[in-house]
């Protein structure tokens, strides 16, 4: 479903992503986990070409999406749901969710209004209320569920539990699997490392914007020196 090959991305002159390489099979929840500033969200966002790799390429569903401009990937089927929310803070949730819509894919779980209240029922409750009247947790879920609207075959999630309630995490991780269940790709990018062995198949440790390890939380379980070299504070 989606291909990282070799890629180097940077910002100005410093070099952020350095010979940066992982695969993502459909349906697998493949977790990007390392500390503040190691290149996890620079991988996100050079994934959905916001960031523009100088050298290396990105494969999505088979399509060479390398260079294209981020709305021409998003209309492939490529959600991103930014660390930063960015939603439209004077409209409604329904205008929000409105803005995201695109039509259904093959191949693809397919999302309504009604749907996407059932998974999220806060948001249903509040549905006439502006963006800015939510809480940090509410304008999570709706970043979530406006980009759902516009039915991604793969789902790119930035640090999806930082900065709220414990409860919201629950309910996120609850999402997530609902996701996995679905059979929705998705790429998460996490810090917390208990939160990401509840939703992932697969971890990619990235360190210094170079990936330091590929495989299942088994094995990074049976391998502490990577544990504690790359994830502990």
């Amino acid at each position: 479903m989606l291909e990282i090959d070799g890629i180097h991305s940077f910002y100005g002159k410093a070099h952020i992503l350095n010979d940066m390489s992982f695969s993502v099979a459909r349906g697998e929840v493949v977790a990007l986990l390392g500390r503040n500033g190691a290149g996890k969200t620079t991988t996100m966002k050079s994934i959905m070409q916001l960031v523009r790799p100088r050298s290396g390429s990105v494969s999505f569903a088979g399509t060479d999406i390398t260079g294209l401009p981020a709305h021409k990937v998003a209309r492939l089927g490529l959600g991103y749901v930014p660390e930063e929310r960015r939603i439209f803070t004077d409209l409604t949730i329904l205008e929000n969710l409105e803005v995201g819509r695109q039509s259904p894919r093959a191949q693809t779980p397919s999302w309504t209004i009604e749907a996407l209240f059932e998974l999220f029922p806060n948001l249903e409750e509040r549905r006439n209320n502006r963006g800015k009247a939510l809480s940090g947790g509410e304008q999570q879920m709706l970043t979530i569920a406006r980009t759902l609207m516009g039915n991604p075959s793969l789902l790119l999630l930035d640090e999806p539990s930082e900065g709220i309630a414990p409860v919201i995490v629950e309910q996120m991780a609850k999402t997530i699997l609902k996701f996995k269940a679905d059979g929705l790709t998705v790429v998460i990018s996490e810090q917390n490392l208990h939160f990401a062995k509840m939703v992932a198949d697969r971890a990619v440790i990235i360190e210094g914007g170079a990936k330091k390890f590929d495989g299942t939380f088994q094995d990074l379980e049976e391998d502490p020196q990577v544990r504690d070299a790359y994830l502990s504070i």
